[in-house]
């Protein structure tokens, strides 16, 4: 099909068979840094749905906070299409559903409009600032502190126009103090435990930086003004592909070109602590709570820990999916007793998410393969994931007297697939693997030709795990042992060595 001759997506041309016209767009009051795919199934989903039952002035002001490294598809094509999208939710072969959201006003660019955005943060009319900017979009180190040696950060401290998502808010916040100090709330949406916490403590290390005279007044606004609520948020939502902008074309007729594939699942659980208001997120479904931690670390430990377990192993098993990884019979077995055996026994599990059926239900869902999530897109940035995801259930593991073998090989392929060159995986056919921590690693996977020895190095010197945990014997051989099995003996050697 020839798409270029269909009408483009757009308020005009709606509705169609299949897609329903958007109501007109609320007021704005949310400004979202992390325009992408996550964002747009799910934060502008629930707020699509909640402004279907009760009315609000929660318009959201986008902005992509990627490096202006070319054109922005996203950007572009929100901005070719009246900000609207298709999310298509995508089960097996087929799209079970469809809609527009309508929710986004003009997008902007953090890199090229950042004093745009802080001004957008700034206005007395924002009443929520979110973020979808991934563990890495958080500039922190390896010790979880604001990392003042990023040079994009110390750029921020100077002054000028901000780039980092710390540095935009912050400024934001500045502006909003000039102006009259109104409250806000400032909402992480990411995969960092007690995410509310780490925001509120690293905006607070970025204020601490500032030279005195702006420091002061800045922080008694945080203390005294700003909200920061913890939340989970769960949804598979994978790169958009040429099939996605197909499937819209032939289902509905229309042109698309930044269509959303996601799975039916999405769960978001928050704290109610907003001090301007937010939409009626219940009314879509959300959970609001005194205590996210339960959910949090459920998500965080089963679905992200096993997502990245399947990730490092899959791209060793020669898969470019999540699905194809976890429907290999022995890598998905593999899989399935890390989830039941080593981390289950680490989590509580909330009410009405029992640990096994949760197992089970997460398994179903990673064997979607209308999702085609990318095993590659899933191992990146794996320095800064692991320590959230499998460090503390490798540490309570050791601490009751267990050695989590399949952990242990999951550091193990990590290690492999950053550092091993060539010969670990065909990155031509399965994509490249982005991890700012690989010349690091790879200068230490020098220092020592034996793959065992040099993993027990990284494992000891790059901060992937806690420094008791790293040097905790049992767990290092264990590691080692399973670096050796997979160097000399292929991964599928290395995933029966795990599991007896």
């Amino acid at each position: 099909m020839n798409t270029r001759t269909l009408p483009r997506l757009s308020r005009a041309i709606l509705p169609v068979p299949g897609l329903q016209r958007p109501s007109s767009t609320p007021e704005p009051g949310i400004v979202h840094l992390g325009l992408g795919n996550f964002h747009r199934a799910h934060q502008a989903v629930y707020t699509a749905d909640a402004l279907r039952r009760t009315d609000g002035p929660w318009g959201i002001t986008g902005v992509s906070t990627s490096p202006g490294r070319g054109p922005r598809p996203v950007l572009t094509g929100m901005a070719e299409q009246d900000c609207l999208y298709t999310v298509l939710t995508l089960h097996r072969d087929r799209a079970v559903a469809a809609t527009v959201p309508g929710v986004h006003h003009a997008p902007l660019a953090a890199d090229g409009q950042g004093a745009d955005v802080v001004a957008a943060i700034g206005s007395a009319t924002t009443r929520i600032v979110s973020l979808t900017v991934t563990e890495r979009g958080y500039t922190f180190g390896a010790d979880g502190h604001l990392d003042l040696d990023d040079p994009l950060v110390r750029a921020d401290l100077k002054g000028g126009t901000p780039r980092t998502a710390l540095g935009l808010t912050v400024r934001g916040l500045q502006q909003r103090l000039r102006t009259g100090d109104a409250p806000v709330t400032v909402l992480c949406c990411d995969n960092l435990m007690d995410n509310g916490h780490q925001l509120r403590r690293l905006l607070g290390e970025f204020i601490a930086a500032l030279p005195a005279a702006e420091r002061d007044d800045l922080q008694t606004y945080l203390d005294t003004a700003v909200s920061t609520p913890s939340t989970m948020v769960d949804r598979i939502a994978p790169a958009t592909t040429d099939e996605h902008r197909a499937l819209v074309a032939r289902a509905f007729g229309v042109r698309d070109t930044v269509p959303v594939p996601a799975e039916p699942y999405k769960l978001w659980v928050l704290q109610d602590d907003f001090r301007a208001g937010r939409p009626a997120w219940e009314a879509a479904g959300a959970v609001f709570t005194r205590d996210v931690a339960p959910y949090e670390l459920m998500k965080l430990r089963l679905l992200n820990g096993a997502h990245s377990l399947l990730a490092y192993l899959g791209l060793l098993r020669g898969h470019r999916s999540i699905d194809q990884a976890v429907t290999d019979d022995l890598l998905g077995a593999t899989v399935e007793a890390a989830m039941r055996d080593e981390i289950l026994p680490t989590v509580t599990a909330p009410d009405g998410m029992p640990g096994k059926e949760y197992i089970a239900e997460l398994l179903d869902r990673f064997a979607n393969p209308a999702l085609g999530h990318r095993t590659a897109q899933v191992a990146s940035d794996g320095s800064l994931k692991i320590p959230v995801r499998w460090a503390g259930v490798i540490e309570e593991s050791l601490a009751a007297g267990r050695v989590p073998r399949l952990l242990a090989l999951g550091i193990a392929a990590y290690v492999r697939v950053v550092t091993g060159g060539a010969d670990a995986y065909d990155e031509q056919a399965l994509g490249t693997v982005h991890d700012a921590a690989r010349p690091r690693l790879t200068e230490l996977a020098r220092r020592t030709p034996e793959p065992g020895e040099a993993t027990r190095l990284i494992l000891a010197e790059s901060g992937l795990l806690p420094q008791q945990t790293a040097q905790h014997e049992a767990f290092a051989s264990a590691v080692a042992e399973a670096a050796r099995t997979l160097h000399t003996h292929g991964a599928e050697a290395a995933l029966r060595w795990a599991r007896t």
